[in-house]
């Protein structure tokens, strides 16, 4: 969570995959990223739909997180918004997945 202890200076760009639905304080984290941004920064998040897990399979097993801690796009923006970012481009990734970008406001 203390990302500014880690990139020493402001960032264009933070990418999660396939995690931000394990983050146990993910409004913290928001504000960590938007705190590191540079201004017009953007924040990348890439998750699996909420489908059931039984549903998402490969090679025919099951894959990815528990089903309900699976997130939509509009629940990230719910979660990250209060940071001050705000939810600027949703682009599916099949068969999946998508991906929710999210700007600075500043």
């Amino acid at each position: 969570m203390d990302l500014a202890a880690i990139l020493p200076e402001p960032v264009d760009y933070v990418f999660f995959a396939n995690t931000f639905h394990g983050v146990p304080d993910k409004p913290a984290l928001a504000r960590a990223v938007a705190a590191i941004l540079k201004p017009k920064g953007l924040f990348g998040v890439v998750n699996w739909h909420r489908r059931p897990r039984e549903e998402t399979t490969v090679l025919g097993q099951p894959r990815g997180p528990r089903t309900e801690i699976r997130i939509e796009p509009h629940g990230v923006a719910v979660l990250v918004q209060p940071a001050g970012l705000v939810l600027s481009r949703i682009v599916e990734l099949p068969p999946y997945h998508y991906g929710a970008n999210f700007a600075t406001i500043n």
